[in-house]
């Protein structure tokens, strides 16, 4: 990582605090992306077997009276921080594609493993109605209670969970 351009954690923090705060008062909604994922599934699934998506109690709501579940802030905030992600990356020169593993890990373990952690993830996050960004960010910020246990569980399972995988990094 090229360290010159490496953008200072604080700035990042304010910036991300303001951005929340205008999404708030342009959206009145958070940050959170995981329903962007949920649009995009339902876009594909009414795409392949459209008659499955109407029967869907779930999927088909995000088709009512005519609307695209697509065209919704999500979506425009998905592709801004692909953007903005690739942007970053390339303006510093570190842009290339990799996968980072351990050295005890292969490629596709890897990616294996990236896949099933990730289909966890977006499972639990759409059962918990809405994703980590969503509860640490938009809950803490609104001060829920439920969103503060959620952030110090999260800080809790990470550093329990670092003990076990560390040589994996070493």
């Amino acid at each position: 990582m090229n360290l010159r351009c490496r953008f200072p954690p604080v700035l990042a923090g304010i910036l991300i605090g303001i951005s929340m705060l205008l999404t708030f008062v342009v959206a009145g909604r958070g940050i959170g992306v995981s329903g962007m994922m949920t649009r995009l599934v339902a876009t594909v699934q009414h795409w392949v077997l459209p008659e499955l998506t109407e029967k869907s109690a779930y999927f088909s709501a995000y088709f009512a009276h005519g609307a695209h579940p697509l065209n919704d802030y999500l979506s425009y905030l998905m592709i801004g921080l692909l953007v903005g992600a690739f942007a970053g990356a390339w303006s510093c020169g570190d842009f290339r594609f990799e996968v980072q593993r351990g050295p005890r890990i292969s490629v596709p373990g890897r990616l294996v493993y990236a896949l099933i952690g990730g289909a966890i993830t977006g499972f639990a996050a759409r059962l918990a109605r809405g994703c980590t960004s969503g509860q640490g960010l938009v809950g803490a910020a609104e001060l829920s209670v439920g969103s503060w246990a959620f952030l110090l569980c999260i800080f809790i399972g990470g550093f329990a969970t670092a003990w076990f995988v560390r040589k994996q990094w070493i």
